[in-house]
């Protein structure tokens, strides 16, 4: 998420806007990642629908805390952005460790 954004502001895309395409590319990676490794969870048609509601939840809120930061000019768009994804991540891995990926969980 990070570096999409970092790659995408130098080249005259504004951060918020940027903080879009990085979530869009995040997304894919993150439901990848949690299904395969992070949870062991075997396919199920429930887990993309779910997972994208608690993402976009998540977005919803990185978004608008974002905004807010980057508003106040008193960071670095990066810095604002690391403040963010630290901050909403845990929101979202509880979501996804207790919601989307709940039955399927190879450690419970």
């Amino acid at each position: 998420h990070f570096l999409v954004v970092a790659l995408l502001v130098p080249f005259g895309i504004a951060p918020l806007a940027a903080n879009v395409a990085a979530f869009i590319v995040a997304f894919q990676v993150s439901f990848i990642g949690h299904r395969q490794w992070t949870f062991g969870a075997k396919k199920s048609v429930g887990q993309y629908p779910r997972m994208l509601a608690v993402s976009l939840t998540g977005f919803a809120i990185n978004e608008a805390l974002y905004a807010l930061l980057l508003k106040s000019g008193l960071l670095d768009y990066r810095a604002a952005l690391v403040i963010v994804l630290i901050t909403v991540a845990a929101g979202t891995y509880i979501g996804t460790r207790f919601w989307v990926f709940k039955s399927t969980d190879a450690r419970s």
